[in-house]
């Protein structure tokens, strides 16, 4: 019963543990729409598929599913402030504004977060929002440092990284802006040969370590990795980026013949650049480019030279006034100044050093104001983002709640199952020994039923005999008791057994038939009709059950004067049920019911209710005018 039991609590724990992992799995699930999404997002964007693309992710925005799935809205939202970004549209703040508002509210999602944040960063600096952009830009970054294996690519990683480190440098946090550095030149050999975060990465390195005045021997590791980069894929990288690591390398070190030169370079590039495109980050770059060399030349005492470059310096100032910032305006008329010095006119000096603090009062007085302004924004942001914080921590705790819930939940019907099982099965349990019981007493009560029909059966054989000695029938008597012998013989050894094959249990009724035919001086006739085309050996039926209904029928259902007296004993098997048919020709009279009559019949009827619901008795009359008992007895069959 108890292995029963724990094979019974085995089931439900296995039962449970699959149910967990299907619950687990279904959850893990992503939807359809992630690989096109996906698949779209990789692709790559040209004038002749610009519309298509575009069309694409609009139809993802207005998609049902999308809308009701976060992450999914949150990728799209990202796509098209990507595509609006590469195509020159307005909208790009406001897509990823609301990808950031969706992928805050969730848990975990780091990819996506960070690649939101990333995003958030360029816009935030494209309108010169320096510190709030380096607060997305961290954020981004610290969610790739944090995770080794996050399903990025080494290219997306990079990006990030190298935009934190260039933001921090902006805000002058050289530490963290060379941190982020080295961890982006750890991946960049998992990049393609010719990718230009393989140079971004030395070319920041380099001015990060010049800008914290390392030596030059700090520099020149990288500065011959990225010469190497150069001869390998010379038409892959701007040649501007290899001659202003170079700058970077000779600024502190006393050389300014090698200064100049790369200087001169630099600037070449950057004209060439300036022929194409005037943006404002163009213009500034080559104006500075012009004030550089002025520089150089004011630090050699070529006081000439250095007039000239100021000269193509202030050329462009005047073209493009609006363009240039007001920091490298500063350091326009900073070289100017040195020029006035050098040159002796130190009134001409002294005035531009008196327009260089206004300058500076009027740069850092619009630096603080913007800096304050987003300053508050950030805090705005990071309380923002706190709360989100929080409610993502409540929510986490709610779930957690929810699920220490369930599973107390799932714990108490797992009880009240296992208890009900343990009900049924007790209640199946004693049911069956209940039965097993039954069937035992059941067998008793046939057992002595049977040994109270051989006595009556012993009695009438008796009174057979004795009138045989009486009629001085000595012949007879001894044939009488040698048949009753062998008769008697064959019911001992078959009252011992519960089941007896049918053919024993015929030829014991034949032989029984036999001895009443010589009691009666063969008064009567009989026949026995049987399956011969069955195997009867195998058929097992209940000894001694048809004898006394054979009995009733000579003592009671036959008129032994008449010559067609007949007793007819039919055996029929119906699948499981042997159906036995016992008729008599009748009486000439009708004779009352004897007592030996009802003892048989009644010790009889009760063996044949001891059988089952499937055993009866029907009792009809026959066609010779007599009664006819059918008998339905279940069998079995041996194997």
């Amino acid at each position: 019963m108890y292995r029963y039991l724990s094979y019974f609590g085995l089931v439900i724990a296995l039962f449970t543990l699959m149910y967990c992992k299907k619950s687990q799995k279904t959850e893990n699930n992503e939807s359809p729409l992630a690989e096109p999404i996906k698949k779209l997002s990789e692709a790559k964007l040209s004038p002749q598929n610009k519309d298509s693309l575009l069309a694409a992710w609009r139809s993802f925005e207005r998609n049902e599913q999308v809308q009701r799935d976060t992450v999914l809205s949150t990728r799209v939202n990202y796509g098209l402030a990507r595509m609006h970004a590469m195509l020159g549209k307005d909208s790009v703040e406001y897509y990823i504004e609301k990808a950031l508002t969706l992928i805050e509210s969730t848990k975990d999602n780091l990819p996506d977060k960070a690649l939101v944040y990333n995003g958030m960063g360029n816009i935030l600096m494209a309108n010169g929002k320096e510190h709030q952009a380096a607060f997305y830009y961290n954020k981004a970054a610290a969610i790739i440092r944090s995770d080794a294996g996050l399903k990025l690519s080494a290219e997306a990683k990079t990006s990030m990284l190298l935009s934190a480190a260039q933001s921090n440098r902006y805000l002058y946090d050289y530490g963290l802006a060379k941190e982020m550095n080295l961890a982006a030149l750890k991946l960049v050999d998992s990049l393609p040969e010719g990718h230009v975060n393989r140079q971004r990465a030395l070319v920041q390195i380099i001015h990060i370590l010049a800008l914290q005045k390392m030596p030059g021997d700090s520099i020149k590791v990288y500065l011959e990795k990225l010469e190497t980069l150069h001869k390998k894929n010379p038409e892959a990288y701007q040649k501007k980026y290899y001659y202003n690591s170079k700058i970077n390398f000779f600024e502190n070190s006393g050389k300014n013949d090698s200064l100049l030169h790369y200087q001169k370079l630099m600037k070449i590039e950057e004209e060439k650049i300036f022929e194409r495109d005037k943006a404002p980050s163009v213009v500034n770059n080559m104006f500075l480019a012009h004030a550089n060399i002025g520089a150089i030349f004011i630090e050699m005492k070529k006081g000439d030279s250095a007039r000239a470059a100021l000269a193509e310096a202030n050329k462009v100032l005047s073209a493009y006034k609006d363009k240039i910032d007001t920091s490298n305006v500063i350091i326009y008329r900073t070289d100017l100044a040195k020029l006035y010095d050098l040159k002796g006119d130190y009134k001409k000096a002294a005035k531009e050093l008196d327009t260089i603090r206004s300058l500076q009062q009027q740069y850092f007085q619009n630096k603080n104001t913007r800096a304050i302004a987003e300053m508050n924004a950030l805090y705005q942001i990071q309380a923002k983002d706190k709360s989100i914080r929080m409610l993502n921590e409540d929510i986490q705790i709610n779930q957690l709640e929810l699920q220490q819930n369930r599973l107390w939940l799932i714990v108490v019907v797992l009880i009240v199952v296992l208890l009900l099982g343990l009900i049924c099965f007790l209640y199946y349990y004693y049911r069956q020994r209940r039965k097993s019981q039954e069937r035992e007493r059941l067998l008793l009560q046939q057992q002595l039923l049977r040994t109270q029909m051989e006595p009556h059966f012993i009695f009438n054989t008796l009174a057979a005999v004795q009138s045989f000695v009486r009629l001085d029938q000595k012949d007879a008597a001894i044939q009488y008791l040698n048949r009753f012998s062998r008769l008697l013989r064959s019911s001992l050894e078959l009252s011992r057994q519960q089941y007896v094959p049918l053919d024993e249990e015929i030829e014991t009724l034949d032989n029984y038939l036999r001895l009443q035919q010589m009691r009666y001086d063969h008064g009567f006739s009989y026949e026995l009709q049987y399956p011969e085309e069955q195997d009867l050996g195998a058929i097992m039926v209940p000894p001694m059950l048809v004898q006394p209904y054979v009995e009733n029928a000579i003592v009671h259902g036959i008129n032994i004067d008449s010559d067609k007296a007949l007793i007819s004993v039919v055996f029929e098997l119906q699948k499981d049920i042997l159906v036995i048919r016992i008729a008599d020709t009748g009486k000439l009279q009708k004779v009352s019911k004897t007592s030996h009559r009802s003892l048989s019949g009644a010790i009889s009827n009760e063996r044949i209710l001891l059988l089952g619901k499937k055993a009866s008795v029907e009792t009809s009359v026959s066609e010779a005018g007599g009664r006819c008992v059918t008998l339905h007895i279940p069998v079995v069959f041996e194997k």
